[in-house]
């Protein structure tokens, strides 16, 4: 089960490293924004839909590298306190009864709505923007893939930790 998680992990892994570079296009492009707005005048509304692309790929495609990193936020006013058997128990329950089950429900809901934006090719959000609104709508399935990839990781890894233990 271990290496099965580990392999994974590889996706996320993958898509986390060449995701994070998008941070720093976005600030690049945030800043050129800035300066062709108010030093020289212009506006183009594809370079600000180009942030907002770029802010919806970053956090839809690395929400499975956020998990892989444990980085995602919890309530633990009981968890910090629980030992590591308590934990695996609790984290393998909530990937189990919660996340993998309700990126399925987002997935089959939306998958209709992916399904049309593609079949009609949906133009740009707003005139002049970037004329591919169907490209950002495909991120909606990319999410729920790639985080439940990693879910399936922590599944089988917490599994794994809680058989070990009762050995």
């Amino acid at each position: 089960m271990a290496s099965l998680a580990d392999r994974l992990d590889g996706v996320n892994r993958a898509v986390g490293s060449a995701v994070r570079w998008l941070a720093v296009a976005m600030v690049a492009l945030q800043f050129a924004i800035v300066l062709l707005r108010y030093v020289f005048g212009v506006s183009f509304i594809f370079l600000d839909e180009g942030v907002l692309y770029m802010h919806c790929a970053l956090f839809m495609l690395g929400a499975g590298y956020t998990l892989l990193l444990d980085g995602h936020v919890r309530v633990d006013i009981f968890y910090g306190r629980w030992s590591a058997r308590g934990k695996a128990r609790m984290d393998a329950w909530g990937a189990g009864l919660a996340l993998l089950p309700g990126l399925l429900v987002i997935a089959w809901y939306t998958w209709p709505f992916v399904f049309n934006s593609w079949k009609n090719l949906d133009g740009a959000i707003s005139v002049g923007g970037i004329p591919a609104s169907f490209l950002l709508k495909s991120l909606i399935p990319a999410f729920c893939l790639l985080l439940a990839v990693q879910g399936l990781a922590c599944l089988l890894r917490d599994l794994a930790r809680l058989k070990s233990s009762e050995s």
